[in-house]
């Protein structure tokens, strides 16, 4: 069994279509969304219909949950700078599009042929914004995990690849696909993009389990174009993460 993860697209569907074209590639036999579909970048749509078309289980992020509630954006961690794109995201779905994140999980288990259980999420099993990451303390991750009895855990949410185990348990992150972060979010500081899309492939081989965390070029040109193209409030930003080739 080939399982691919794949999680905060941002609206970046230049990164998810080099994603996508590599999973082909892969042979796998699943794909499953950890969430932050749509919003920040200039293809909403192209996005969420690409999404749509694989027929996948689908996590809701703290970014998907703000697309739904914009009044609520503070609550769901939604920078102050970045609500004016949530809400442009917004106006370029329809209501069948909204319906479609509507439908989405707030997280997901499984079981491996071989019996063991893989629970997905996008930021923690408690709350899409818990941020899991390599330097978070044990105990506070303990704390996340209580009480779950799966083998491994996948999330998103830090826009960083992880794999660390825990005790028994495996946890990864399966990284952005369309926001590579190029260091650890820091509260009041914007992190960098790398340019670069991000996923994950969990593979059960007999009763061995192999991890791979994967890294696909996509045309960084293509993607500010894309953005000039928009009306995109933030578009500034994009702009501003990729030296000129």
């Amino acid at each position: 069994m080939r399982i691919a993860f794949i999680s905060d697209i941002h609206g970046n569907f230049t990164a998810l279509e080099a994603v996508l074209a590599d999973i082909k590639l892969q042979n796998v036999d699943r794909v499953i969304c950890l969430g932050d579909v749509v919003t920040l970048g200039p293809q909403p749509r192209e996005v969420l219909e690409a999404i749509q078309a694989l027929d996948c289980v689908c996590i809701k992020g703290n970014h998907d949950w703000a697309t739904l509630n914009p009044e609520d954006a503070v609550r769901y961690e939604i920078a102050a700078h970045l609500i004016p794109d949530l809400i442009w995201c917004r106006e370029q779905l329809s209501e069948a599009h909204l319906d479609f994140i509507r439908a989405f999980l707030p997280t997901y288990e499984f079981q491996l042929p071989n019996g063991s259980a893989v629970l997905c999420f996008h930021g923690s099993p408690l709350a899409p914004t818990d941020l899991i990451q390599a330097t978070t303390p044990k105990e506070e991750i303990e704390n996340l995990l209580k009480g779950q009895t799966a083998a491994v855990f996948i999330g998103g949410h830090s826009h960083i690849q992880m794999h660390r185990r825990l005790g028994a348990k495996l946890i990864l992150n399966s990284g952005s696909v369309g926001n590579a972060f190029e260091y650890a979010f820091t509260p009041g500081i914007v992190p960098g993009l790398l340019p670069w899309a991000e996923y994950a492939i969990l593979e059960q081989v007999d009763n061995a389990l192999n991890i791979n965390l994967r890294r696909v070029p996509y045309d960084t040109e293509k993607l500010k174009a894309e953005v000039r193209k928009s009306s995109l409030p933030g578009a500034a930003w994009w702009l501003r993460q990729f030296p000129e080739k």
